[in-house]
């Protein structure tokens, strides 16, 4: 009789789908604190964030910009590296995604300024990554303190940039002057009308098909590369990795340097797709949320991108929430908090439980085959 072993469906797909779950009741236990029915909660919630067009194009909106983040930290994560610095390296990816459009948009239109953000993001991002990286394959500097002190100084960086350099002269807000509309990337309903689609206006725009085209390029490159193969390695063992050939400073800075550059793509999405021009603060937390994005998505990049609509839903759904019972925005903090304990603090709490009930159901039924 041959031993039954626990599939991996069980650990990447059904435990996530448990511990969403269970952040949900506990969800509802607030919501019936607060006077409101659970079940409506979550009527008005999905209703919001895919029961119309609008709505839907706002999850899809949020979700790309989670795609960016959270595979930014599942590439280093591969590498068994924790890069706590999306946020920074998405703020400047930002800066070079906006410089782009400040200095391109007056003089050519969206199509060829979009590669050439493109580019520049991802070289921005890349480059707030490469100290950090260095620093922890040549010195030794834990990367998880040295990407966090980063996000502080991009913070810095982005305060003084927007208040004495790029700040327009006739205004006090801390913000650069709008891009020239012909740098703007085309918005999801604009598209769709070309060919005789009407869909309602939102701020979902081209940045997310370039989302999913990452996705793929995270999947070929870890799975099916041999910079893939070996970044895995380090992660799994560097000292094994270190014997079996593999420069284990070129595949830190390499990892880093791409998990930077996916951050750096964010702007992309959020000021050359909706804003339109540099803001202070318009990252708004994306970065440190990707790695719940990558925790529940197990790294993977079809994983990021489920746990990204996730994270889409409750950012659009938490909003119409907040329009309809009049609930605190912050709700949705709440509510992301919940799904973060479950999915990743306690993320292993119910494994041992659905390990033993699978074992016990299928060691019964193939003891009865046989």
């Amino acid at each position: 009789m041959s031993q039954v072993k626990v599939p991996a469906w069980v650990t990447v797909a059904l435990l996530p789908a448990v511990n969403v779950l269970v952040a949900f009741l506990v969800s509802a236990l607030l919501f019936i604190y607060i006077d409101i029915n659970p079940i409506d909660a979550a009527k008005v919630m999905w209703t919001g964030a895919f029961g119309y067009a609008e709505g839907f194009g706002y999850t899809l909106y949020y979700a790309t910009g989670f795609i960016f983040t959270g595979l930014a930290v599942s590439v280093a994560f591969h590498a068994g590296l924790f890069n706590i610095g999306g946020e920074g390296q998405a703020y400047i990816g930002g800066l070079g995604v906006g410089l782009v459009c400040l200095t391109l948009g007056e003089y050519a239109p969206w199509y060829i300024v979009f590669p050439i953000a493109i580019i520049a993001g991802g070289l921005f991002g890349a480059a707030w990554a490469f100290i950090p990286a260095y620093l922890q394959a040549k010195r030794g500097s834990h990367i998880v303190i040295t990407t966090i002190m980063f996000n502080f100084i991009a913070a810095s960086l982005m305060a003084y940039l927007l208040v004495d350099v790029l700040k327009p002269d006739n205004t006090m807000a801390t913000e650069s002057r709008v891009f020239a509309v012909s740098s703007w990337l085309p918005k999801m309903h604009e598209m769709l009308s070309v060919f005789g689609i009407e869909m309602a206006a939102s701020p979902l725009n081209l940045s997310f098909f370039f989302a999913l085209f990452c996705c793929l390029f995270v999947w070929l490159f870890i799975w099916h590369s041999r910079w893939g193969y070996e970044i895995r390695s380090v992660g799994a063992n560097p000292s094994a990795a270190g014997y079996a050939g593999i420069n284990y400073i070129k595949i830190v800075v390499l990892t880093m340097i791409i998990s930077g550059m996916l951050a750096g793509f964010f702007g992309l999405n959020v000021l050359q797709g909706e804003l339109h021009q540099i803001k202070l603060n318009f990252v708004e937390g994306f970065g440190f949320t990707g790695i719940a994005v990558a925790l529940m998505g197990r790294n993977h990049p079809i994983g990021v991108l489920l746990a990204s609509l996730l994270f889409g839903f409750l950012y659009q759904g938490g909003a119409e929430l907040s329009f309809e019972y009049g609930v605190d925005r912050n709700i949705v903090v709440v509510l992301q908090g919940l799904v973060i304990l479950f999915s990743g603090a306690l993320e292993h709490m119910f494994r041992p439980t659905l390990e033993r009930t699978y074992l016990r159901l299928f060691a019964k039924s193939e003891n009865g085959a046989a």
